[in-house]
């Protein structure tokens, strides 16, 4: 019985120790956008992949207060910071380091748009906004 319950643990651990060690997906990590204006954390949040602002060039507006999300259609979600605020959601994985169907707001615009992204190789993503069929792509840059 002893022996039962210690290979049983053991196998449990195994599994847990494979999964914990699994390799991320190669679109998790911080990127620095296009423009080069922001640095975006992107990691998995439920079943989907997520995007946050950590980092902005500018991250204050010209009265030395951090930036707020003052063009967003909610005037309740005014008074949040740019930094912490999760501007990819919705994702779904089509497979490795490919994910659609997702979502992607625009602090500066305060516009959604339907997004897909991709990496094209360990250091460079691919993000794409859409608007009924007019897409615009953008290419993100892996920070180091």
């Amino acid at each position: 019985m002893r022996t039962i319950k210690l290979f049983f643990a053991l196998s449990a651990l195994s599994v847990y120790s494979a999964s914990a060690f699994a390799a991320p997906d190669p679109v998790e990590g911080v990127w620095l956008t296009e423009s080069g204006g922001a640095h975006v954390v992107i990691a998995p949040c439920e079943d989907s992949m997520c995007g946050t602002i950590i980092w902005l060039k500018e991250p204050d507006r010209e009265d030395g207060t951090p930036k707020r999300d003052i063009n967003n259609p909610d005037e309740a979600n005014h008074d949040n910071p740019i930094i912490g605020l999760q501007m990819i959601r919705g994702f779904e994985k089509d497979a490795p380091g490919v994910w659609e169907d997702g979502e992607i707001y625009d602090p500066e615009s305060g516009k959604t748009y339907d997004s897909n992204m991709h990496a094209l190789d360990a250091d460079t993503l691919e993000v794409e906004g859409c608007v009924l069929f007019f897409c615009q792509e953008q290419t993100w840059s892996r920070i180091k």
